[in-house]
């Protein structure tokens, strides 16, 4: 009669095992299945955003640069002063303190995919946006920045513009396209002037084609993204009007 009893004993035992084994195995799917859920959210989170931009400025691809944003008229008459910080090239360790805001021409970095900043991207947010002295040797190579300050960076129509303008100038083919899309914030200096939320700056030679002579700092500042004014802007200031034009 022993027999029998250990049999049902190790029977209960083995049901007892088998239950646990069977929760485990299902704790394990739900954690797993957990963490594909978490991966996917991640994962969609990531591409969200691309995709919401490129939803978002689809109605910029059928309208030229002069008929995206606000009309020239929200823009001030350009002002120049006197550049300095031709080839003048400091380490990338430091950081160098620009008068002007937005800056010009200065000193600047000089570090082969540093500074200046790739001729492939024409726009940035505060999340990748490259430093002053590294933009400032752009601006050395005959780009156009526009700068939109934190009033734009709040504002998503006016924030679709400017990532509607920079469209206009991709690709890397055509030294034309020497433009970039980037953010002014507090930290970078002293706030544009009152009611202006956009600048465009440009490092000019002074007309006379001679980087030794002449060379001088331009603006223009706009209360709103204007794609009318940068067009007009960029026809006088051509990226062939600057200290280095043929550098990338």
């Amino acid at each position: 009669m022993a027999k029998p009893a250990k049999s049902e004993r190790q029977a209960k035992i083995d049901a007892i095992r088998s239950k646990q084994q069977n929760a485990e195995r299902r704790r394990g799917l739900m954690i797993v299945g957990v963490c594909a859920v978490v991966a996917l959210l991640i994962v969609g989170a990531a591409a969200f955003q691309p995709i919401k931009n490129w939803w978002d400025t689809r109605q910029f691809r059928a309208l030229e640069l002069s008929e995206i944003g606000a009309p020239a008229s929200s823009c001030q008459e350009t002002e120049t002063k006197e550049a300095t910080g031709n080839a003048e090239h400091v380490d990338t360790s430091q950081q160098v303190e620009y008068d002007e805001a937005p800056p010009a021409f200065g000193p600047h970095w000089n570090e082969f995919g540093v500074a200046p900043a790739p001729f492939s991207k024409k726009f940035y947010t505060t999340g990748d946006r490259p430093e002053l002295e590294s933009l400032v040797h752009n601006l050395e190579h005959g780009y156009t920045v526009l700068w939109y300050d934190e009033t734009i960076a709040e504002d998503g129509e006016a924030m679709d513009a400017i990532r509607g303008i920079a469209d206009k100038f991709e690709g890397t083919d055509n030294l034309r396209s020497k433009f970039i899309a980037v953010p002014w914030t507090a930290e970078d200096g002293d706030s544009f002037p009152d009611g202006q939320h956009v600048a465009f700056s440009h490092w000019s030679v002074g007309g006379d084609g001679d980087p030794n002579s002449g060379q001088q700092g331009v603006w223009q500042y706009c209360s709103d993204p204007s794609g009318e004014a940068l067009e007009a802007f960029m026809e006088e200031y051509p990226y062939t009007d600057s200290p280095e034009p043929n550098a990338m």
